[in-house]
């Protein structure tokens, strides 16, 4: 992490140039970092039969926290970019039939049945063409279906503190290829209707007195098809 993502090639490239040499160790390193995922797993709630899709789903570690409602699904799909964070997934879901492992770009990937719930889980701020990607996540949920995101944010606060902050964490993670954004939330409330924002901060660990800003969101499209604005 510390050589950071890299710059060059395609974005598949890229993904899977920083994160082959980790791929083994991602989730132990991640899991005090990447704060609010139980949350919005249970946001979602999806009912019995649903068909639900994780776009970003890297390692498949996300899906884990649907516990035994998992097997009331009609099926999960994880899709990702990156062959050396999926393999880690086709571990993880081998004996799970419901789970389908999904190497495709989230910008053009469409499932053969709309789904009931779409989500990214820190993944959104990884995405290059993200605004396309929310577009096509949108374009694949039935009416009345669920999108939700957790990721990392920015302050909102537009003093000399706030602004400081903003460029200090822009710099931090875009070493290692997350890009922050705040339209990223003013986005999503424009196309769907919104039923939970949070923003808040968290510990970063290894780094005491750090705390690091992020959101969650949960919002539902409409039931006409058409986008909120």
């Amino acid at each position: 992490m510390a050589r950071g993502a890299g710059h060059g090639d395609s974005h598949a490239e890229r993904l899977e140039r920083f994160y082959r040499p980790q791929a083994g160790h991602y989730d132990s390193f991640r899991e005090k970092l990447l704060h609010g995922r139980r949350e919005l797993v249970e946001l979602l709630d999806p009912p019995e039969g649903s068909i639900v899709i994780e776009l970003g789903a890297g390692t498949g570690r996300n899906a884990e926290y649907f516990g035994e409602r998992l097997l009331d699904f009609q099926h999960f799909e994880l899709v990702d970019l990156c062959p050396a964070l999926l393999e880690q997934a086709r571990r993880r879901w081998a004996l799970q039939p419901r789970v389908r492992i999904i190497e495709a770009d989230a910008t053009t990937y469409r499932p053969l049945q709309a789904a009931d719930c779409v989500y990214f889980s820190y993944a959104l701020t990884m995405m290059p063409q993200w605004r396309a990607v929310l577009d096509n996540a949108l374009a694949m949920l039935k009416p009345g279906g669920l999108l939700g995101v957790v990721d990392f944010g920015l302050p909102r606060g537009d003093c000399v503190v706030d602004r400081c902050a903003c460029e200090f964490w822009r710099r931090w993670f875009g070493h290692d290829g997350v890009h922050l954004d705040r339209a990223h939330v003013d986005t999503l409330q424009q196309l769907t209707e919104t039923r939970v924002l949070r923003e808040t901060t968290a510990a970063l660990p290894y780094l005491p007195g750090l705390r690091m800003p992020y959101y969650l969101f949960l919002g539902r499209k409409s039931l006409t098809g058409n986008t909120a604005r």
